[in-house]
């Protein structure tokens, strides 16, 4: 596989795509964003650790603009997060406009500059429902930007994206992933809350994987039914 820059949040679905990139090829560093979302700091602090475990160099990028500008209960300039479950339309309130847009151009730039060849995003099929700028038409349009405007014709890898969060799950713990290490809350406090739509998504996806889940939740009340 090509020389490779992934896209790491520190999420489950980034960390286990930077496992991937590591057994398909060779990975010249992980790239972070604090775009000033609420669960930011949470979120690069295991970005930061898993990349330390793996000897991966690791950039983290401010874009204060987003949060100061934006429109987003993701942010912390937003309202509060919803309780629920990820698929509920009261989680739009959590996009932030154009976000992977953003974040994709900014690591086609460093990919080129660093001597990559391609960028590993870990969008997958939960996200389709809320996320217009995870959806595969966005994806093809945003490679063949990527490609078409840089010399290196950078490649946009988006090996989840027909996924689902158990079967990224099964294959982060095939890979060896310590997913105690990675952030899925929206919340951003010191433990998951178990009840945000990011919480529930996460609970689902270790229990229909039939995986132990080594997070510590403040309230482990019962899933909501899927709408």
């Amino acid at each position: 596989m090509a020389r490779t820059l992934v896209l790491l949040s520190g999420g489950m679905d980034s960390v286990a795509a930077l496992h991937w990139a590591r057994r398909e090829g060779e990975v010249v560093g992980a790239l972070s964003f604090d775009y000033g979302a609420k669960h930011n700091a949470c979120e690069l602090a295991c970005a930061a650790w898993q990349c330390s475990q793996l000897g991966v160099p690791h950039e983290a990028v401010s874009l204060p603009f987003i949060n100061d500008l934006f429109t987003s209960d993701l942010l912390c300039s937003g309202g509060e997060i919803p309780d629920g479950h990820y698929a509920d339309e009261t989680m739009r309130r959590t996009v932030v406009p154009f976000r992977n847009g953003i974040l994709l151009a900014i690591a086609c730039g460093l990919a080129e500059s660093r001597g990559a060849e391609a960028v590993v995003i870990a969008a997958h099929s939960g996200d389709h429902a809320i996320y217009p700028d995870c959806r595969e038409p966005f994806m093809q349009a945003m490679a063949t930007a990527m490609r078409e405007g840089s010399y290196a014709r950078i490649e946009l890898l988006r090996p989840f994206i027909r996924l689902d969060k158990a079967a990224i799950a099964r294959l982060g713990h095939e890979l060896g992933v310590d997913f105690s290490h990675t952030w899925s809350c929206y919340k951003g406090g010191e433990r998951h809350c178990g009840t945000c739509g990011t919480c529930v998504e996460r609970r689902e996806a270790f229990q229909q994987a039939g995986l132990v889940d080594p997070t510590e939740y403040l309230h482990e009340t019962p899933l909501p039914p899927a709408p």
